[in-house]
């Protein structure tokens, strides 16, 4: 194992909703921890609590632009680079911008780390990535062809990290996260996260939608099983990386491995509300038409993950969804 004391740790989004998890968990375990955020997705409230804590600062810029990248990588072993724009909608909306960050961005990251030496960058991959792949559970490598821009963002990041890898000897690992939930995920704006838009309509007595039938079916991923995740990617020795080919270039999926539809998940949702507010019991939801770009299962096997990083989730989607609904009730209303 690597020695986890005193690391200079880069966490990119830092201030969005798991960036700001992976702050604090690292900045409890007294590491250095840099975070670079802009705010056009994350936000300063997320990451005031850091402040007053002297192992703590934030780096506001844009990963678009070269020299910031470069800027926030000095003196740094690790990079978290967790910053992206989010949401298939999003991206079908307005894919120029989600290229020229995700992809142009997550360029830029890379050449930053390889310049200044960073020991291992670490990145969010995606589920969005196994496309149109019907196969279940999900298998690292066996994918399909993207559905959305975002997907074929996430995807090509996957790609540059491989050359990175190949070409300047950089150790690379890509976490493939699977519809990830928790605290300070955000409830509002057009591309909200079906859980937190879900629970705040539920505390408000509106009535949510479900894009289709409702038995789309998700591996929802509680947030504390993807710090654990990127933990283990800092931790465990390069000899355990290292592929056949000699580079070190992984990428692992990330969650829990169960299956949860989204009837059953407002049915959950709901009844975990209802132990604050009777009322909610009553609240039925609405159907509309399905989403584009949408696929109808995802299941992901970690057990590539369980073996090479010893990731071992701590929190089932159940567990997650009681502990998620009692932050919200307590901090959104």
């Amino acid at each position: 194992m690597n020695q986890m004391s005193n690391l200079n740790i880069l966490v990119t989004g830092g201030a969005g909703f798991i960036g700001s998890n992976l702050c604090e968990h690292f900045l409890e375990r007294g590491h250095t921890v840099v975070c670079l955020d802009n705010f056009s997705t994350g936000f300063k409230k997320n990451i005031e609590p850091f402040f007053e804590n002297h192992n703590f600062s934030l780096i506001e810029g844009d990963i678009r632009d070269l020299s910031t990248c470069l800027k926030s990588t000095t003196g740094v072993d690790y990079v978290l680079h967790q910053a992206a724009l989010g949401s298939v909608p999003r991206s079908i909306k307005d894919p120029i911008t989600s290229n020229e960050v995700n992809v142009g961005g997550f360029l830029n990251m890379l050449v930053a780390s390889r310049d200044n030496g960073v020991k291992r960058f670490i990145y969010a991959a995606s589920s969005s990535t196994y496309g149109d792949s019907p196969a279940l559970p999900k298998v690292e490598d066996i994918i399909g062809k993207p559905l959305s821009p975002y997907a074929i963002t996430k995807y090509v990041n996957e790609l540059y990290a491989d050359v990175f890898a190949k070409t300047y000897g950089m150790e690379c690992i890509g976490l493939r996260y699977f519809n990830v939930f928790g605290k300070r995920q955000d409830p509002n704006g057009a591309y909200a996260a079906v859980i937190p838009l879900w629970v705040k309509q539920l505390i408000n007595h509106q009535q949510p939608l479900i894009n289709g039938n409702g038995e789309y079916s998700r591996d929802f991923t509680y947030v504390a099983n993807v710090v654990e995740a990127n933990e283990k990617s800092i931790v465990t020795e390069s000899k355990s990386l290292t592929n056949r080919e000699g580079y070190i270039n992984r990428v692992f999926n990330v969650a829990y491995g169960g299956n949860t539809s989204l009837n059953e998940l407002f049915s959950i949702l709901r009844d975990s509300l209802a132990k604050f507010d009777k009322e909610i019991s009553s609240i039925e939801p609405q159907y509309g038409p399905y989403r584009a770009g949408d696929i109808p299962h995802s299941q992901a096997s970690i057990e590539k993950a369980k073996s090479i990083l010893n990731y071992n989730p701590q929190f089932s989607a159940k567990q997650g969804f009681e502990l998620a609904t009692e932050w919200y009730w307590n901090n959104i209303r």
